[in-house]
C-alpha cells in the first residue's frame, strides 16, 4: 500500500453526506477524501487519486495512473468490471451485502402480494368496492433460492419465520441455515419443480446469465410465482414473458429487469398476474450506511496493509 507518511487521496462521488465524508475523514490524518456529485465530475482531476469510492469510466481508468483501489458502492459491481478493468491491476471492492436486509423484505412483500392477490383489493380500493375472496396463506409452501449469499439466506430466514420450507441452490453445497435441502445445478429442473416460489437472489455473472429458460419456466408447477431482486438478464426475458402470458406460471414479482429503466411500452407492465418495481428494493439510508461503513472499514485495512473485505472476482464477476 502507499507510504505512511504520505497523503491517502481518496476521491469519492455518489450521494454521500457530510457526516459520511466527516466518519471516512476520521479513519487517519493521512487519508484526503474529496467529494464530487459524480463520476463526471470527478475524471478530469483523476490523475491525483489513490482510491477511488464510486463509479468510474473506462476513460477514466485511462487518467488514472496512481489508481490502486475502486470501491463500488454497488453490491453486484456488473456495470464496473469493464473490460479495461478487468484487464488492470487495480483492485475492485464491492458493497456485497449492505442491502440483503431490505432485499429479503422486499422478496418477502412480492411474495405475500402475489399469493394474496393484493392488486385485487388495491383495484377494490380505487373502486371504493368492498370485494372480499378467498386467498392463499405462504404457511407449508415451498421457497426455493437461487443463491445463498447474504441476501439470500436473510430471505431463508424470514421465509422459516413464516413456517415455509426452505429449498437452496448455491455453486457450493455447504450446509446453510434455515435451508431444508441443498440443490446443485444439475437438479435445477427437480427444484424448480418442488418450489412455490421460485426467488432469484444470485448474482448475474457469465455462468448464471440465462440460467433461467424456457425449459426452466416449464419445470415450475403452474401455480408457482417467479421472483427476482438481484440481476435482470439471469431469466431470459422472451421465455419469462411467454410462461407469464401463456399460464406456464402464475405470476411474478420482478424487481429487476432485462433492460432498465424498464421501457413504457415493454410488455411487462401488463403481463398477467405480474407485480413490477423499478429496481428499488434496497433503496434505503441503512443501505447506503451499510456500504459506507463497509468503506470505512475497507479504508483502515487498506492503511494497514490488511486484506479487504469483499474483493471482487474480476473474471467471475462478483
Amino acid at each position: 500500500m502507499s507510504d505512511r507518511q504520505t497523503p491517502l487521496v481518496v476521491f469519492v462521488n455518489g450521494e454521500i453526506n457530510e457526516e459520511q465524508l466527516a466518519q471516512m475523514r476520521a479513519v487517519s490524518p493521512r487519508i484526503e477524501i474529496r467529494s464530487f456529485a459524480n463520476r463526471t465530475e470527478m475524471e478530469p482531476y483523476l490523475a491525483e487519486a489513490e482510491v477511488v469510492a464510486g463509479a468510474i469510466s473506462p476513460s477514466g481508468l485511462a487518467r488514472a495512473p496512481n489508481l490502486k483501489w475502486v470501491q463500488s458502492w454497488a453490491a453486484g459491481p456488473d456495470e464496473a468490471l469493464f473490460q479495461e478493468m478487468v484487464a488492470s491491476p487495480v483492485v475492485m471492492t464491492s458493497c456485497k451485502g449492505n442491502g440483503a436486509i431490505p432485499l429479503a423484505e422486499h422478496a418477502i412483500m412480492l411474495m405475500l402480494m402475489l399469493n394474496r392477490n393484493a392488486p385485487r383489493w388495491l383495484r377494490a380500493q380505487d373502486e371504493r368496492r368492498w370485494d372480499r375472496f378467498y386467498h392463499g396463506e405462504l404457511n407449508e409452501l415451498t421457497c426455493g433460492i437461487v443463491g445463498l449469499g447474504y441476501s439470500g439466506q436473510d430471505l431463508a430466514l424470514k421465509a422459516k419465520a413464516f413456517h415455509m420450507r426452505v429449498l437452496g441452490m448455491r455453486r457450493s453445497n455447504q450446509p446453510t441455515p434455515n435451508v431444508d435441502e441443498m440443490f446443485p445445478r444439475e437438479r435445477l429442473a427437480e427444484f424448480l419443480g418442488e418450489s412455490d416460489f421460485v426467488v432469484v437472489t444470485a448474482p448475474r455473472t457469465p455462468e448464471t446469465r440465462g440460467m433461467l429458460g424456457e425449459a426452466e419456466f416449464r419445470a415450475m408447477k403452474p401455480s408457482a410465482y417467479f421472483v427476482t431482486f438481484s440481476r435482470g438478464g439471469i431469466a431470459d426475458d422472451r421465455a419469462l414473458l411467454r410462461a407469464l402470458q401463456e399460464g406456464w406460471i402464475a405470476g411474478a414479482g420482478l424487481d429487476v429487469h432485462g433492460q432498465e429503466p424498464l421501457p413504457a411500452d415493454s410488455p411487462f407492465w401488463t403481463a398477467p398476474n405480474t407485480i413490477v418495481t423499478p429496481h428499488n428494493g434496497a433503496t434505503t439510508l441503512k443501505t447506503r450506511q451499510r456500504g459506507v461503513d463497509i468503506f470505512v472499514d475497507n479504508l483502515r485495512r487498506y492503511l494497514a496493509g490488511q486484506p479487504l473485505r469483499n474483493v471482487v472476482d474480476k473474471q467471475a464477476g462478483y
